[in-house]
């Protein structure tokens, strides 16, 4: 496989681009066909960072992993690239499922017997109550009721994690997304704009701009 390496302020040796070009194969034969792979090595401060971007027909992945050296951060990526790819996978995988599922109901309905108009209809009225032993000048229709009502509460669960708080671009925030493994993410623009990130059933990311 075709990689496009990027050295920012660093030097990449060459096992490193052979681990770099084994992991993105592992993480390809989840992901199904890759169209483009780059990795990008760079220093901030004291952390070494490794990011990845891989990109398919209908998908991109971008991981990023941070530590003290770059054999390290290329690891964390690594790690966080095949987690993606493997929830798209599991995505693709229900979708189809829920195609072909739809697909089957009608001919499973055409295929079931039908009962007869009369017996519906009796079937769906209620049973008549009737004092034991005596006849009744009119027939009484029994009701029934649960006696206690189930009541649901729901469940409040925090998403401090989704919260970004320093202002941030729309790039950095789909990194930043995808390096928490988020699919939902809270941001503010540089001009102080409030927008939502948010990854579709189908693996896509929708942003939202909230009015303020």
């Amino acid at each position: 496989m075709d990689v496009e390496f990027t050295a920012r302020q660093v030097r990449i040796s060459k096992a490193l681009r052979t681990t770099a070009t084994e992991g993105i194969e592992r993480v390809a034969l989840v992901l199904g066909k890759v169209t483009a792979a780059a990795v990008t090595f760079r220093a901030e401060r004291l952390q070494q960072i490794a990011e990845i971007s891989l990109a398919t027909r209908n998908h991109k992945i971008l991981a990023t992993g941070s530590a003290d050296t770059q054999k390290a951060a290329l690891r964390e990526a690594l790690e966080h690239a095949e987690l993606q790819a493997q929830r798209f996978r599991d995505r693709i995988r229900t979708i189809k499922r829920q195609a072909k599922a739809e697909e089957d109901a009608p001919a499973a309905r055409k295929r079931s017997p039908r009962k007869p108009a009369e017996d519906e209809e009796q079937a769906a009225k209620p049973p008549i109550a009737r004092a034991p032993g005596k006849k009744t000048k009119a027939a009484i229709t029994v009701h029934s009721f649960p006696g206690k009502p189930k009541v649901v509460e729901p469940h409040l669960l925090a998403a401090s994690e989704a919260l970004a708080i320093r202002p941030m671009t729309i790039e950095e925030a789909v990194k930043e997304a995808e390096f928490r493994d988020r699919d939902l993410l809270v941001f503010r623009s540089l001009a102080n704009e409030l927008f939502v990130l948010h990854r579709r059933r189908d693996g896509q990311m929708e942003l939202a701009e909230i009015p303020l």
